[in-house]
């Protein structure tokens, strides 16, 4: 059954994002996301997937740690929005993190989680990312919001 969710309806502009991990793989190195297992599936500016692990990001009662669905959700979105930075400002341009609003609405247990971000703002100078971490079985676990800062590099 096709969803009719806003969150579903692309924006205007590629949709085919590039497979990953293959460009990171280097770059995350000794990164909180090559400890907490993150696998990028797919990135683009309009959307990126990531898949987690639960084992490794669980809290004491169990449960996955909402700072570990933080952590992921802002990868997503940051992800998508360097994308976007390199497209509308060069190669050598970043997207920053300057607001993540996140809610926790079911319990992550099982064996992985997936995030999806789609972007809702593509500016010259700001993106906005909804993410939903989906389970196993397709549930919501959490929802956030991700608003990141295109910076240039500055001129050599």
């Amino acid at each position: 059954m096709a969803s009719s969710h806003p969150r579903d309806t692309p924006l205007a502009g590629p949709q085919t994002p590039r497979p990953g991990p293959a460009p990171l793989a280097g770059a995350w190195r000794g990164t909180l996301m090559e400890r907490m297992g993150v696998e990028v599936v797919a990135v683009s500016p309009e959307r990126a997937v990531l898949i987690m692990p639960l084992e490794g990001n669980l809290q004491t009662a169990g449960v996955l740690h909402g700072g570990a669905s933080a952590a992921l959700a802002e990868t997503a979105a940051s992800l998508a929005a360097a994308e976007h930075a390199r497209r509308v400002s060069g190669a050598s341009a970043r997207a920053v993190g300057v607001e993540l609003s996140i809610s926790h609405v079911r319990p992550g247990t099982g064996g992985r989680v997936t995030a999806t971000a789609r972007a809702l703002h593509l500016g010259r100078t700001s993106t906005v990312h909804l993410v939903d971490i989906t389970d196993e079985e397709g549930r919501l676990i959490s929802s956030a919001r991700v608003s990141n800062r295109v910076v240039a590099a500055p001129p050599s």
